[in-house]
């Protein structure tokens, strides 16, 4: 098993606090018209998952600690979820496939959805959930799935070169080069020790002129 990054720590971290929830989901909504292969459709995804470890790991705990496992994609392979939907309803359902609730330990942190509108109509809801990806991921897996899509239509497989790097490589770069925070020669340590010395002087409390809205909404503002 790998190490988290510090990143995916924070996430692993509120997951096991706040339960699952789809605080940290990323949704790329794609509207498609005209007939759709929803079989090409579906096997592209699980090449995309098979090309992006990250998009195939499942986050493990062991002594109180997690771990990256990354699963071989004949495990990690996701089902691709067909629904009926509406003009009506549609912008109801797009939310609800939004908000899937990820389980990190058990589930690989991507989902995707088809809603059929009409016989011409269907939107794809692709859920990300941000231990796997960020805003900026979304861009890499719409083409990667399109190249995929593509060839499967074509009933050929796609032709890409490996990537260089998996997310799991620049982990264990992060590890090496900041090392362990218990050793006081490290860089991370180093690190927390200067945060710790500038927000030293930071009040314990906040104003007491105003009053706490009983929980965080998840909701965040430029």
């Amino acid at each position: 098993m790998i190490p988290v990054s510090f990143a995916q720590r924070r996430l692993w971290f509120m997951s096991r606090l706040e339960g699952p929830s789809a605080t940290y989901n990323i949704p790329l909504v794609v509207r498609l018209r005209g007939e759709l292969d929803l079989k090409a459709l579906e096997l592209a995804l699980t090449d995309v998952v098979d090309r992006h470890e990250s998009l195939r790991t499942v986050f493990v705990e062991v002594d109180g600690q997690p771990y990256q496992r990354i699963l071989p994609v004949e495990e990690a392979a996701p089902a691709l979820v067909v629904r009926e939907s509406s003009r009506e309803r549609l912008a109801a359902d797009v939310t609800d496939a939004s908000e899937y609730a990820f389980g990190l330990e058990s589930e690989i942190p991507v989902r995707a959805s088809v809603l059929q509108v009409a016989v011409d109509h269907w939107v794809l809801v692709a859920v990300v959930h941000h231990i796997a990806g960020d805003a900026w991921s979304l861009g890499p897996l719409a083409r990667d799935l399109a190249v995929a899509y593509g060839a499967r239509c074509e009933g050929a497989v796609p032709e890409w070169e490996p990537l260089p790097v998996q997310y799991a490589d620049y982990t264990l770069w992060q590890r090496e080069l900041l090392g362990d925070e218990d050793d006081p020669e490290s860089t991370g340590a180093a690190q927390v020790e200067f945060w710790r010395s500038e927000l030293a002087s930071v009040p314990e409390e906040g104003h007491s002129d105003r009053l706490s809205g009983g929980g965080s909404s998840g909701r965040g503002a430029g």
